[in-house]
């Protein structure tokens, strides 16, 4: 196994905040994002000889089997909020319209931006690559808007005019736009899937600590999330309804 890889010349960028910049740089910055997500969903993936590259059906209902299966194998305690998630989510998937190429892991800091430009030069990381539900992506974007600002991609409180980065429902009107729809379904679903699915990421960090394999600083904390991923995804599905 192999994979081909090019050196891109340009920027990472790891803070959301984007400090230094003024606020229409920060916008600029984010209409790229956006933009270059709505183009990689509308990519032809048959065209692009990628129309085997996931299997057909409904793509939460196999990522939310996954991630309770990667949960379970990982497990260290119960914990009553991913017990509701995990009976939840399959019970109320929502209906699949539309399959596009779905990168996973939609970040600020997993693009290359040019060098003197707001301009995406490339998209980093598509280990968690597929074919699947295009909502799945843009949700995933927009947990930047409801996760603390902590120096990574989160948000929250930081939109607005006076920053310049665009709120919620301007991306969501930019991303729409570009992708001929008319608005997003309630967004809560989503995101409680998407933290659900941290919840099974981190859960495996943790099991390795227990278990002896992972002991760097850096992992203790990032296990220290767990329970309040899990509690945060569950206040997210009875927003949606649980």
């Amino acid at each position: 196994m192999f994979y081909v890889m090019e050196l891109v010349e340009g920027r990472s960028l790891w803070d959301g905040a984007l400090p230094g910049m003024t606020p229409a740089d920060r916008r600029a910055h984010y209409e790229a994002m956006v933009d270059t997500l709505a183009a990689l969903h509308n990519t032809d993936y048959v065209a692009a000889g990628l129309g085997d590259y996931g299997r057909p059906g409904n793509y939460f209902e196999r990522q939310v089997a996954r991630w309770t299966k990667q949960y379970r194998a990982s497990e260290t305690e119960h914990m009553p909020a991913v017990e509701a998630l995990i009976e939840w989510l399959p019970a109320t998937l929502p209906d699949q319209t539309r399959t596009s190429i779905v990168h996973g892991d939609f970040r600020i800091d997993n693009m290359i931006f040019a060098a003197d430009a707001p301009r995406v030069a490339a998209v980093l990381d598509w280990e968690l690559s597929t074919l699947g539900d295009p909502l799945a992506d843009i949700a995933y974007f927009l947990m930047n808007w409801v996760t603390e600002p902590e120096g990574r991609s989160g948000v929250k409180g930081l939109d607005g005019p006076e920053s310049g980065i665009p709120t919620v429902d301007e991306v969501v009107a930019r991303y729409c736009a570009a992708t001929g729809r008319d608005g997003l379904p309630n967004l809560n679903w989503y995101f409680a899937y998407s933290l659900f699915r941290l919840t099974g990421i981190v859960q495996g960090i943790k099991k390795r600590i227990v278990d002896g394999t992972a002991s760097s600083a850096q992992a203790a904390r990032t296990a220290e999330r767990v329970g309040p991923l899990a509690e945060a995804a569950w206040d997210f599905a009875k927003k949606a309804g649980a």
